[in-house]
Parts: C-alpha cells; structure tokens; sequence
C-alpha cells in the first residue's frame, strides 16, 4: 500500500492538536491529585465552623513556604484569617476565622478576630461594616477597612493606657501591638499602622491624681477608665483578639517573624461579584465566600485606596474635626 505524503503545515496542525489535548489530560488529571497538605491538617479543612477553607489554607501556606524558603521567617508557626467567615454568631458565641498553625508539632487552632468597621460618611460614601459580616473592604488611609493579602508580623510595641478597677485595688493596663508590613494591595500596611492587638480598650477616661505612679504626668495625674473587652465587635481595620488569645499568640512572634494571609484579595471579591452578577454558584465560578455571611451582606465591594482616599480626605475638608479637648478630670 502506498502512504500518501501529508503537507508539512496539516502535520504541524495535527501535532499541535495532540499536544493541546494531552496538555489538558495532563491539566485535568493534575487537578484531580490529592493537595500536598498533611493528612493530619487537612482534617480541619472545610467551611464549617472551626475549619479552615481550602483557598484560604493554601495561600496561607503558600506565602509560609515561600517566606521560608527565601529567609525571612524562621518561625514554626504562621496565621491565617479568613474574613469572610462571621465574627459574631450570637449568644455572646464569637465565630473562629483566626487560624494559628504550627505544621511541625500538628497543631492548629482556631480563634476570633475582629474585622474592620469602616466608616460611613453620611451622605456620602458607606462603608461600613456590621458586627457579624463584612461587606465592605479596602486599603485606604483612615478607611478602618480590613485589607486581605499578604502580611509579616514586624515589631510589637507595649503601651500604658491607664489604670481601671479591678475589685478594689486599680491595676495597670498595657497594650501589646504587634505591626504588621503587607506585600502589593496591603503594603500600605505601616503606614495605616495596621498590625494585631487584644481587643480591649479603656473608656471614660478620666485624669486622677496619683504622683507616685511612674507613669503620671508633670502635673502628678495618670488617666483612669473603664477596661472594656470588645472581642465581639470590630476594629479599625488591625486585627484583634480576646484577650486570652492575645495572651497566646503575641509572645510567639515576639522577635520571630512569621506570615499571615488574610482572605479575601480584590481579586476574590471581584470573582464573587461577577458570579453573583451572572448567578453562577461560586463553586462553578472558582470563587469562595462564606454562605452564610453573602446570604447576608448581598455583594461585597472592594474600595481601593486610589478611588477612597480623595473621598475621604475632601470629607474631612467639609467637615473639620472639632479641636481637641482635655480629658477631664475624674469626680472621685
């Protein structure tokens, strides 16, 4: 039988077409794979409470590893933040979305956190938050937005806040914060002094005299308030933690570096919002958010800080703050 010649460039289409065809045999079959993640930790993944969603484990670990493998963390352990996930379930009962994990002892630990609560600059711009759910998110100056992306915890700062009640004696507050420095839409961290801290604060301050106090002005008087745990409410864009959570996770980054991930990116929010607009399910979109928080809050928004900041800085233009009043001296 004689083999009819076949033109050089049907052949090259043909080749390129098997090649097309393997490569996504291959794509597919990659996608099939197991993850590379320990079977021990990926026993906590999954969306419900306590767990750790897949997306937001892996890029977590993802910008661990490479954190590691370029030097700049040596910590065993590294955090995680998933934003999307409720913060207050009701009850007084906080939602976990704060992810501690340390891959060479297997541990991994779910706690709250705070998110931020935006503002709303009546009549116009709104973008805030509610204490369950955050719809809104961003990087710009005084937004009190959360920025998701990558993070290094840098150096943490302990604070005197003043001195508040407890029983009858008065007990000291100090604040530990720990700074953190974002990579791409959250590298502006520093400068909006975005980092970590128990979520606790003094209110009603007052001036009391105590001279003997190492911590009372030229005048012999030290601020004086009520401590408040607001562990179940938000923050101005850092993120907080209970108290007794605080007490656990500042001391291990304290001179040791490590990483967190916050979910969601820019990117992820933009996903959700295409496929809401075009009522795909988000799985069938490659997309992730928690159920119950986009049954709640509708479509998420991101506001960057190039589109926020001339907002907000002509806001404060039109509405100048009133000076600044001395904190009053206490009754008793």
């Amino acid at each position: 039988m004689r083999l009819r010649s076949v033109p050089l460039g049907v052949a090259i289409f043909c080749l390129v077409t098997v090649l097309a065809a393997l490569t996504a045999s291959v794509s597919s079959f990659a996608a099939l794979q197991p993850s590379n993640i320990p079977d021990w930790l990926q026993r906590h993944v999954g969306d419900g409470e306590g767990q750790i969603s897949q997306i937001v484990l892996e890029r977590a670990r993802a910008l661990y590893q490479k954190k590691v493998s370029d030097g700049s963390v040596s910590n065993p352990c590294y955090f995680a933040m998933d934003a999307t996930r409720p913060g207050d379930l009701g009850s007084s009962v906080l939602g976990q979305r704060y992810y501690v994990i340390c891959e060479a002892k297997q541990l991994f630990r779910a706690v709250s956190s705070g998110h931020g609560g935006g503002r709303n600059l009546k009549g116009v711009a709104d973008f805030s938050n509610g204490r369950r759910c955050a719809k809104n998110f961003g990087n710009a100056m005084e937004s009190e937005l959360t920025a998701g992306g990558a993070y290094m915890t840098a150096e943490t700062k302990t604070s005197f806040k003043g001195y508040y009640r407890v029983g009858a004696q008065n007990a000291v507050f100090m604040r530990t914060f720990i700074q953190f420095d974002g990579e791409g839409e959250a590298a502006n961290a520093r400068q909006r002094v975005i980092g970590g801290h128990p979520a606790a604060i003094l209110k009603g301050l007052c001036m009391r005299k105590n001279p003997q106090s190492s911590y009372a002005d030229h005048d012999g008087f030290v601020p004086f308030g009520k401590l408040v745990n607001y562990a179940g409410g938000r923050s101005n864009g850092c993120t907080s933690w209970s108290p007794a959570d605080a007490e656990q996770i500042i001391p291990m980054v304290k001179n040791s570096p490590t990483t967190l991930y916050i979910y969601p990116e820019s990117r992820d929010i933009a996903a959700v919002a295409r496929a809401k607009a075009d009522r795909q399910a988000l799985s069938a979109a490659g997309a992730y958010w928690n159920a119950s928080c986009l049954k709640e809050i509708g479509t998420p928004k991101f506001w960057p800080k190039k589109t926020l900041e001339p907002i907000i800085a002509q806001y404060k233009k039109d509405h100048p703050a009133p000076p600044p009043q001395p904190v009053p001296i206490c009754k008793n």
